[in-house]
């Protein structure tokens, strides 16, 4: 293929298109998460997805012989064809231009590549900003604009340096999109149908020098959709329906009153036509309380067809994490982590779903166990056995619209026994689980660990081997035997007093030890009740608690 001043190729048209299928379908995620304006209903990658999927799709039938004008002119029919949303619809604008530039090109005899993308990007600007009833910039109208603008600034430069200057420009536009739209800023993302378009610019970059743009996550905004409440779809507040349809056989010198209308009727107002050599047809968008009147609209002007019609509120719905799961089984459960066979056995003992955590658990596995629990509202204690930022991560993926989360900062596995014994299944949700964080947040914990350095500690200076009294995270007792550990660390924790004291010992807690803990609460706290469980953990060699 040729570029510069040579004829362009009908095959680049098709490889770029393709590369723009394959760029859009693996952003839809990254796009979606982005998408605030002017609906935040996370469909703006998808929208563009399957609009650019739908225009390669029709290549197909394409003759591979063909001429630029019949490849580019196929690809904006459909992409017109195609279009969902205003997204979409705008993105077909950009091949609408790109066709009626390859006209302009055959007439004035100019294939070449330089003139058929400044034409093409031009034409495109110009026919976005016709389309849209309200043009905003921060918008990918302001992304098609700078893209135009660069392009004819380059155009005496080589085909490589001009699509490089294209993309670079408008990634530059693309960051200033957040300071151009107050939705824009108070999410603190950029406009989610501009990153589209950059998607589309890298990929003829890559297309045109076979190397590919490396970007930068754009990172979506943290509140989104996922919020929203199911209800009816009424007419009360902001406009509750998405309006889609294709107009053919209507005079174009009527669709300025048409886009005045559905001005009246609703926002985000975006007509475009194909510009095909056959009938005249037109692709309408709007949002709209009224879809009904909208779609008379365009009966008024000639046929209508493929309406599409769709609720925002109940699209979020549908399309937020586990809304399309059946109706959980149970009510409440409890997922919990732990060390150690007898650990485990203690807690599923106590009604608990337990994960092993002996050696580290992925969030992926912890995220299983709270979907297989398969209750409505789940409590998750980590005990010290994941970092928080896992757990965010972790309740991020698990929530749904049939399943809420909700996880107690428990330190240690005692703490985690005490917000057990108060648990009640039957209770109101919010109750129990406060009920249960206050006991956890009662307990006092301690532990016994063996020391694998010298280190420099509040209790004094630790040699290899000694044992290790801590105080949560403090060590404030060193001993050389466990036994005077445990029952200094003992008499530490119960200084402030205490009614009850529960042991988890570990598998390497030696048997005169635990024998000195129950001998040593006998002789000095008699009245204190006095628990202990073989819990068969490694990473303590005990685990007390205090209440």
């Amino acid at each position: 293929m040729a570029y510069g001043g040579t004829a362009v190729n009908p095959q680049f048209i098709r490889d770029w298109a393709l590369a723009c299928a394959d760029g859009l379908a693996a952003s839809r995620g990254e796009i979606n998460d982005l998408n605030v304006f002017p609906i935040p209903d996370s469909d703006t990658g998808s929208n563009m997805a399957n609009t650019m999927a739908g225009a390669v799709g029709a290549l197909d039938a394409v003759a591979a012989d063909a001429d630029l004008q019949t490849v580019t002119r196929a690809l904006a029919d459909a992409a017109v064809m195609s279009a969902r949303g205003n997204s979409g619809i705008i993105l077909a604008q950009l091949f609408v231009g790109l066709a009626d530039a390859a006209d302009l090109a055959v007439a004035e005899n100019d294939l070449g590549f330089n003139r058929l993308c400044i034409n093409g990007l031009r034409l495109a600007a110009l026919s976005a900003r016709r389309a849209v009833a309200e043009p905003k910039e921060g918008t990918v109208l302001t992304l098609l604009t700078v893209a135009a603008q660069t392009a004819s600034e380059s155009a005496a430069r080589p085909p490589a340096d001009l699509v490089r200057a294209v993309a670079e420009n408008s990634a530059e536009a693309l960051d200033l999109t957040t300071d151009q739209l107050p939705e824009l800023t108070k999410a603190g993302v950029v406009d989610a149908g501009a990153r589209g378009f950059l998607v589309l610019a890298d990929a003829l970059v890559s297309v045109v020098t076979g190397v590919a743009n490396k970007r930068r996550v754009y990172r979506g905004s943290l509140s989104g959709p996922g919020g929203l409440q199911i209800g009816e779809c009424s007419a009360d507040g902001d406009t509750a329906f998405e309006v889609m349809y294709l107009l053919d056989g209507a005079d174009a010198a009527l669709i300025a009153g048409l886009r005045d209308r559905l001005g009246e009727l609703g926002d985000s107002v975006v007509i475009v036509g194909d510009s095909s050599a056959g009938s005249e047809q037109f692709s309408v968008h709007v949002h709209t309380d009224e879809p009904g009147a909208a779609v008379e609209a365009g009966l008024a002007l000639g046929a209508v067809r493929d309406i599409r019609i769709s609720c925002f509120m109940l699209d979020a719905y549908r399309a937020a994490p586990g809304a399309n799961e059946p109706p959980p089984r149970f009510k409440r459960a409890v997922v919990v982590l732990v060390r150690g066979d007898g650990a485990e056995e203690l807690f599923t003992a106590a009604g608990a779903s337990v994960v092993r955590a002996d050696h580290g658990v992925h969030p992926s596995t912890l995220g299983e166990a709270i979907r297989a629990t398969d209750s409505a509202h789940v409590v998750v204690m980590g005990n010290g056995m994941m970092s928080s930022q896992d757990l965010v991560a972790v309740g991020a993926h698990a929530r749904s619209t049939q399943r809420s989360v909700v996880f107690l900062p428990t330190m240690s596995m005692v703490q985690c026994l005490s917000a057990l014994a108060v648990h009640d299944p039957g209770g109101e949700p919010d109750v129990d689980a406060f009920a249960m964080a206050e006991a956890a947040a009662a307990t006092r914990w301690g532990s016994l660990v063996r020391s694998t350095s010298k280190i420099m500690t509040l209790a004094g200076t630790a040699e290899i081997g000694d044992t290790l009294g801590l105080i949560g995270s403090d060590v404030l007792v060193i001993a050389k035997e466990q036994s005077q550990a445990a029952t200094a660390l003992l008499d530490l924790m119960l200084s402030t007093g205490g009614e009850m004291v529960t042991v988890l010992a570990g598998s390497d807690l030696a048997d005169e030890a635990r024998t000195a803990i129950v001998e040593h609460v006998r002789a000095h706290y008699q009245g204190i009740e006095l628990e202990v469980h073989e819990a068969g953990q490694t990473s303590h060699l005990l685990q007390v608690g205090v209440e």
